[in-house]
């Protein structure tokens, strides 16, 4: 390994330890992914570029990115002091990119995955990063055609901030049930109700649930051992479904399909924050969490994508099968007090339906994949919830 790339590292954890020393606890910036579509057809369309230079001298120009592949676009709500900004910049950035999209004949949608598009027909956009990953991963980004949604919280403090992301593990599984929206991939009803989950956690390497970490320095030393033998040339390659954020000091869950509805993403980004909130408090006060087996957690995780919030998951403290949606109602109940406090428990909800049991029960009455799907973006054209 060259001394330059040692020293870029070495300044990365470093300076990421130190914004982590600084960061006041409980900011929070929201991610979204959207699908490009081609309104008439629906399919996905290569015109990330287009966007991006629409967007060039406006409002939205610095909360707009690229990811992945030319038919897809990022919207961030930017680092907000209170989750009442965070939900009020949701509903902004969706109306500004709905305009910019209208604007140059293109569709949006937030589910998280394309129901029959192609993946042999997105082409990865041209940055050094994604062509980095191109030629590493070959074959596994490919087929990485999913949308998600994203939610920073800051964390103070380096040690406080991997405890807080080792014990939000056990938590993963249910929110994943929560924001499931993706049972329709590659022309087929995969009877998944998060195929994206299938398709990104399960095929691209350090990804989904990751270990417990006790300390800064014991995950200093795992990322350490990742660029010393050549795993990784970027941090943003440990895509774990929870992480610190090593440029932003932020614990960063990454599990949740992407929502069509406002209302639905506005409720998944509040019980993702209140939630990380919680988890601190409890680590602050030596509320008794515990560091549940990985092999546990994986028997959640799959039960997640496959049922949703339609199935069951286990009470591992009891070993004890339980309804999801019980389970989120007693989390949201559990989270409730701090998300008071915060003046997120308003957004707080566990929705008769999420998006994948309203597409199963349009499957299940005989709607056809394309009326299902159209559906969906007219849900998200709701830019108000």
């Amino acid at each position: 390994m060259g001394d330059e790339q040692r020293v870029s590292y070495d300044e990365l954890l470093e300076q990421s330890r130190a914004a982590f020393e600084e960061v006041p606890d409980f900011t929070v910036a929201v991610e979204e992914e959207f699908a490009l579509l081609d309104p008439s057809t629906l399919g996905l369309v290569n015109r990330f570029e287009e966007v991006q230079a629409a967007a060039a001298g406006t409002e939205l120009e610095p909360h707009l990115v690229g990811e992945l592949i030319a038919s897809e676009v990022e919207v961030r709500t930017g680092r907000c002091e209170t989750f009442a900004d965070a939900a009020a910049r949701l509903e902004e950035r969706r109306a500004q990119l709905r305009a910019l999209a209208d604007g140059l004949g293109i569709g949006l949608s937030a589910v998280g995955t394309h129901p029959w598009s192609p993946w042999q027909e997105q082409r990865i956009i041209d940055t050094p990063h994604y062509r980095r990953n191109d030629e590493i991963l070959r074959y596994v980004v490919w087929r990485n055609n999913t949308f998600g949604l994203h939610v920073h919280v800051g964390v103070n403090g380096p040690d406080r901030a991997v405890r807080v992301c080792s014990a939000l593990r056990a938590f993963l599984p249910e929110l994943l049930a929560l924001s499931a929206s993706s049972p329709f991939v590659e022309g087929v009803f995969t009877h998944l109700h998060s195929s994206r989950t299938q398709v990104f956690t399960r095929m691209f390497p350090r990804c989904g649930i990751p270990d417990a970490f006790a300390s800064w320095r014991e995950w200093e030393g795992y990322v350490r051992f990742l660029y010393e033998t050549g795993s990784v040339t970027e941090h943003t390659q440990i895509w774990w479904s929870v992480r610190p954020h090593l440029v932003f000091p932020t614990v960063e869950i990454r599990i949740c399909d992407a929502q069509p509805d406002l209302g639905e993403a506005r409720s998944l980004a509040a019980l993702c924050y209140a939630l990380t909130a919680r988890v601190a408090r409890a680590l602050d006060e030596g509320e008794p969490l515990v560091d549940q087996p990985h092999r546990l957690l994986e028997e959640n995780l799959w039960r997640a994508i496959r049922h949703g919030l339609s199935g069951e998951l286990i009470d591992l403290e009891r070993g004890e099968v339980v309804p999801a949606r019980a389970r989120l109602e007693q989390l949201v109940e559990w989270v409730l007090p701090v998300a008071e406090e915060l003046g997120a428990a308003s957004w707080l909800a566990v929705p008769e339906r999420n998006a994948a049991e309203r597409q199963i029960a349009r499957h299940r009455e005989g709607a056809t994949m394309e009326q299902i799907f159209a559906e969906q973006v007219r849900w998200g054209e709701r830019v108000t919830g």
